[in-house]
């Protein structure tokens, strides 16, 4: 597995958050159901699924980098995953662009510990993503306990959904997702529990936007990414302390593709940010975060 080759000086700026929709096969990584609520609360309708492939062109020709996943929520959706393997090769493929996470249904007990250090270890994966609403668990149940301990002796970030979800978003009871799983206060446990653990939040949490902001101005290691929304919706709370307390702790990522980071600069570019704080939301606490340095095997 060919490890990561970005040359960090040479990027605009670094996504944390796109999904891989589709795999090789043509299987989605939702169901039809699930995918188009999603598509209808993003107004996104009718958009492609890039492959892994298209990803990397699309994200070298805008000189970025970008974090990819998919969500494996087997046990409470039945609707089988793409691959982790399948990602994670597909990425080793474009190692000057891509970034590969993956999914793991803490569910999955020790099998699912054992797959994410064979993922790490042999797959060049470099972080985790849960999605604890479509998962269906609550981020402090003990039945993921087994699962972070792994991640955090890896020494990879564990990257987590908050607040409400366009997945389920207007189907009948909402496709089953429960929404008080991703309430960040839940992920404020993991992180006193498991302190050397990295922890991305991702999006503005609403409607717990204020508690995603305690939890990462308490925690250490506890970052928030920026996708899912556009700039120009942002709650102001969230713009102030991305200026000040947590200027070293705020992540670009776009929720490519139902918004695509086009969009999502456009109108970052007017949103009040001081000017020594964009390059570090763009790119610079990702880099730091992900341990990429310059131009050089990471």
């Amino acid at each position: 597995m060919a490890d990561l080759t970005i040359d960090v000086g040479a990027l605009t700026a670094i996504d944390v958050h796109t999904h891989a929709e589709i795999g090789k096969d043509g299987h989605g990584s939702l169901s039809p159901e699930l995918f188009g609520a999603s598509e209808e609360y993003f107004k996104a309708h009718g958009h492609r699924q890039p492959t892994i492939e298209e990803m990397a062109a699309y994200y070298r020709e805008r000189s970025m980098a970008a974090v990819v996943f998919t969500v494996d929520a087997e046990h409470a959706t039945g609707w089988p995953r793409i691959s982790n393997e399948e990602v994670a090769e597909s990425c080793a493929e474009h190692p000057d662009v891509l970034i590969p996470f993956a999914s793991i249904d803490p569910h999955k007990g020790r099998a699912g510990v054992r797959e994410a250090r064979r993922l790490v270890e042999q797959y060049g994966v470099r972080g985790f993503k849960f999605h604890p609403s479509i998962q269906g668990f609550a981020p402090n149940d003990p039945v993921a306990y087994p699962l972070y301990e792994a991640i955090e002796e890896l020494g990879v970030p564990a990257l987590f959904h908050t607040g409400q979800t366009g997945i389920g978003a207007g189907v009948p009871g909402g496709g089953g997702i429960r929404l008080k799983y991703s309430n960040p206060m839940l992920v404020d446990d993991v992180a006193v529990d498991f302190p050397e653990l990295r922890i991305i939040l991702a999006h503005p949490s609403f409607p717990w936007q204020d508690e995603a902001l305690a939890v990462a101005n308490h925690k250490p290691y506890v970052y928030i990414d920026l996708s899912g929304w556009s700039p120009k919706y942002f709650p102001p709370q969230l713009v102030r302390y991305a200026n000040s307390l947590l200027k070293d702790k705020v992540l670009f990522g776009s929720d490519y593709p139902v918004i695509t980071p086009d969009r999502w600069l456009a109108d970052f570019a007017k949103l009040e940010i001081k000017p020594e704080v964009r390059p570090k939301i763009l790119k610079d606490n990702a880099a730091r975060l992900l341990g990429l340095t310059g131009k050089e095997n990471a």
